[in-house]
């Protein structure tokens, strides 16, 4: 399993969202409260940041070691701004690649894309679901991992203009109906907006008078820390967020759609 976390805000030192809040993603990279799964995020780590006034593709930097590790990230946490930033710490799932292409965030023109959860025997995926994607797909992912899988059959859909929150739960919803016991929570981000899925694991989120922040556990002691619910799609803006039920693949329940969505507007 892994941590991970999504925000939106005023633009900030990266330091202050990875690193100086108590229970920072730094910390839960070693001590992480909520995880379900392994105790230890030491198999490396990523951070995508948009710098304040590019409009291409958002800056990244992975590495495959612990993130305490990396002697050069706290003055570059501390000298690098941004408004928007998807990060997360790594425990490998048995059986994936182990070097620095299988840590999040993985890229693509301004999206962002993280995996927290893993997906037995996945490498026969894509020719169990109609996923457009043939067996020998496989070897042209970025990492030999389930993560990587992942977002190969997520871009295609937002390739084609699928909104992001339909393309998020639509591959969530495939991929559990031919594994069910699969952990799959995911992040998303273009910089203006977090789509999110709880499928697994937990996963929290939290909105002050300025910043969006999503992560799979509080990183603070703030109040306002709400769950979301089990099976459930996030999308969020700086003034809004929307909570939405996935429901469990079967005939009865053809698409996300056709469940009642949660609003919460922040702002007056």
């Amino acid at each position: 399993m892994c941590r991970h976390l999504a925000s939106l805000g005023p633009v900030r030192p990266l330091a202050e969202l990875l690193a100086d809040r108590p229970g920072s993603l730094y910390r839960q990279s070693w001590a992480p409260r909520r995880q379900t799964r392994g105790t230890v995020n030491a198999d490396g780590f990523g951070i995508g940041w948009y710098p304040p006034g590019a409009e291409d593709a958002p800056a990244r930097y992975r590495r495959a070691v612990p993130i305490w590790a990396d002697t050069e990230l706290p003055d570059l946490a501390r000298t690098l701004h941004s408004a928007a930033v998807l990060a997360a710490v790594r425990d490998a799932t048995a059986g994936t690649s182990q070097d620095a292409a299988a840590c999040a965030p993985f890229r693509t023109g301004r999206w962002l894309f993280s995996h927290n959860g893993a997906i037995a025997d996945w490498r026969r995926l894509p020719e169990e679901i109609d996923s457009g994607l043939s067996a020998s797909a496989l070897l042209g992912l970025e990492a030999s991992c389930d993560s990587a899988l992942l977002w190969a059959l997520l871009h295609r859909r937002l390739d084609t203009g699928e909104p992001p929150g339909e393309a998020l739960a639509a591959v969530t919803r495939q991929v559990a109906a031919v594994r069910p016991q699969a952990r799959l929570n995911l992040l998303l981000t273009d910089g203006r907006t977090i789509g999110a899925v709880r499928w697994g694991d937990t996963l929290s989120w939290r909105a002050g008078t300025d910043r969006v922040l999503v992560a799979s556990e509080p990183c603070d002691e703030s109040d306002g820390w709400q769950d979301v619910p089990e099976h459930s799609l996030l999308l969020a803006t700086r003034d809004q967020v929307r909570i939405t039920p996935i429901p469990l693949p079967s005939p009865q329940s053809p698409g996300v759609e056709q469940e009642q969505s949660h609003d919460i507007r922040l702002h007056a």
